[in-house]
């Protein structure tokens, strides 16, 4: 009887301290939100919620998960019978002050926070932690001003495609650290989403769209908005691929946010390939070489297993691999295919060539050989975002910033084709302002994109590259003829210069000309649109108007600029609110969510 009673009392303990699998959705008012911190209470074993807000743990009974969410409230919910926990997390009001943590050694418990609350109700807060203080760069930024057509009659600069700016700012915000002011570029944060434009219906390869309305934060101004749809090409429809993974395997590359979750990332893109498609693995530390010979994209398992083995240690020369990739890449060319080395790295490169200028020589250099460049960066404490923004665009590619599977399953999973296909090459964009309609003018972002007026039809200059299904917006704010302001100053009077009114061109605001070249040719192509002086109000337009205003206004508002008008944070959360659309994936909803933290 007592062996019984044992038996039993064992039995009950088992089962109260067996591990169990807990799993649940955790929503805000607008929705599932990912990336909240899931912390078994007193330890360091975590998770994070995924894109659609759901996440698994294993815990035991009586174990306390603690969700925690900077901006939000912290949850405490106990382990019980129920293998479904649900959480819905609620704005914290009572946020005062947050105080980060010193750089230190400890282990990161997630991809957020812990979150204490000491006795004068301030928040402690354990950031992810660094094994060395913060080296990060970025390439500075002078804001565009307010220029008047009188005197610079044209506006001119190269597309941008890259979205790396907004990830990489997101990864800062939700790890509670300040956002510099260079790190902010409004135009990849603005292209970082995608617009509902009309698809082209003529033989270029993209369609022009523009707006015009009144400028959201100066009632006085005028926004105009840009944009090109890039024609959307099936992935069973695009021509072979000859790709080659450039992988930085160096000692900087160790952290989980860096090597393993490159290779998780790459994994999605393999799962896309095709028969046709050929993928050779190309690895740099202290010397390059190739560790995968090109292998057909139905060999899915040689593939992945030879991304498995893949460990980091070292130093970095990522010259000599960039020289081996492109040299792999050029031998096994294929005639109308898909020729592209994607490089992989958190941009720290410290042996042989590594200085901006150096790299960009190489790269100009190599891109003659018509292979295409892919630029994904990774990491966080040394990650140099002006060298791989330099390396994308010398390289005929573009630039993207990878902080979690999320990120990963947009750019390698869901805009796979665009990310790797190009239809149109040296895309740039000049505007000339009728004057008598446009008092000043600015171009909001792209200040590392700006070209010479006379590179316009120069056909030797390098510019960006629009690839399948891509969208590319741009803004300008315009001040009208009448409206006094403080941007704008007086000009002394010009001798030659005609500015009396012309009434041929008394409807028009300002005309457009685009040039691009097809991938495979060199000569470029010229388009033209007028935009009249329509300018309606901010209810009246689209979705993606009022959307891309707000992001705009967000840019400006991390980077305290001086003409960010009368904006504040409940403007941006109201207008972007109200804009999302169809908002199929959440990165629009993720983005309200972003500003409330913020704010």
């Amino acid at each position: 009887m007592r062996t019984l009673l044992f038996s039993l009392v064992l039995m009950s303990f088992g089962t109260l301290f067996a591990q169990k699998t807990i799993s649940g959705i955790v929503s805000d008012e607008n929705g599932p939100l990912p990336g909240v911190s899931i912390i078994i209470k007193g330890t360091r074993t975590g998770t994070e919620t995924d894109f659609d807000g759901k996440y698994t743990i294993q815990a035991q009974v009586g174990n306390v998960l603690v969700f925690s969410y900077l901006g939000m409230t912290t949850i405490e919910k106990k382990v019980g019978t129920s293998d479904t926990i649900n959480v819905l997390m609620i704005y914290d009001n009572v946020l005062e002050e947050v105080v980060i943590v010193g750089y230190g050694t400890s282990e990161p418990t997630s991809g957020l926070f812990n979150r204490k609350r000491d006795k004068k109700e301030k928040y402690s807060v354990s950031s992810v932690v660094y094994e060395k203080p913060n080296d990060e760069s970025y390439s500075n930024i002078s804001e565009n001003i307010f220029k008047t057509p009188l005197k610079d009659p044209l506006s001119t600069f190269s597309i941008d495609v890259d979205k790396a700016s907004y990830s990489n700012v997101r990864r800062m915000i939700n790890n509670g650290e300040k956002v510099p002011n260079d790190a902010v570029k409004i135009e990849e944060m603005i292209n970082y989403f995608n617009y509902n434009y009309a698809q082209p219906v003529d033989e270029h390869p993209f369609a022009i769209h523009t707006e015009t309305a009144v400028c959201p934060w100066n009632e006085e101004h005028v926004l105009v908005k840009i944009g090109l749809q890039g024609k959307t090409i099936e992935t069973e429809n695009l021509p072979a691929s000859n790709l080659v993974f450039l992988i930085d395997v160096s000692g900087s590359m160790q952290d989980a946010n860096k090597l393993p979750l490159l290779k998780s990332a790459f994994k999605l893109l393999v799962n896309q390939l095709r028969e046709k498609d050929k993928v050779a693995i190309v690895v740099y530390a202290g010397a390059a070489g190739v560790v995968l010979e090109p292998t057909s994209g139905d060999q899915k398992e040689k593939i992945i297993s030879a991304l498995d083995q893949l460990q980091a240690g070292g130093s970095t020369a990522g010259a000599a691999g960039i020289q081996l990739a492109y040299q792999l890449a050029a031998k096994h060319f294929k005639e109308k295919g898909n020729n592209r080395v994607i490089l992989a790295t958190d941009g720290d490169f410290n042996v042989g060539t590594s200085s901006d200028s150096d790299l960009e020589k190489l790269i100009e250099e190599k891109r003659k050989s018509g292979v295409f460049l892919t630029v994904l960066g990774f990491g966080m404490g040394n990650y140099k975002d002006s060298k791989l923004e330099t390396l994308a665009d010398k390289g005929n590619g573009n630039h993207a910033y990878i902080d979690n599977m999320q990120e990963a399953q947009k750019v390698l999973g869901t805009e796979f084709g665009g990310t790797l296909f190009t239809i149109a090459k040296d895309v740039k964009i000049q505007v000339e302002f009728n004057p008598n309609k446009v008092q000043a003018y600015r171009l909001i972002g792209y200040e590392n994109r700006l070209l010479n007026d006379e590179d316009f039809v120069d056909d030797t200059i390098d510019a960006g590259e629009i690839g399948s299904g891509h969208t590319v917006t741009a803004l300008y704010e315009i001040i009208p003829q009448g409206v006094k302001s403080k941007f704008t100053k007086d000009l002394p009077s010009l001798k030659y210069s005609n500015t009396e009114p012309n009434p041929t061109f008394e409807s028009e605001l300002l005309t457009v000309k685009f040039r691009y070249k097809k991938p495979d040719q060199n000569e470029s192509i010229e388009l033209v649109k007028i935009v009249p002086d329509d300018v309606k109000s901010v209810s009246e337009t689209p979705d993606d108007f009022r959307f891309a205003a707000s992001v705009a206004m967000f840019g400006m508002q991390l980077r305290s600029s001086e003409f960010k008008g009368k904006t504040d944070y409940n403007q941006i959360i109201e207008l972007a609110s109200n804009a999302k659309g169809n908002d199929q994936d959440g990165y629009k909803s993720e983005f309200v969510r972003l500003v409330k933290a913020v704010k």
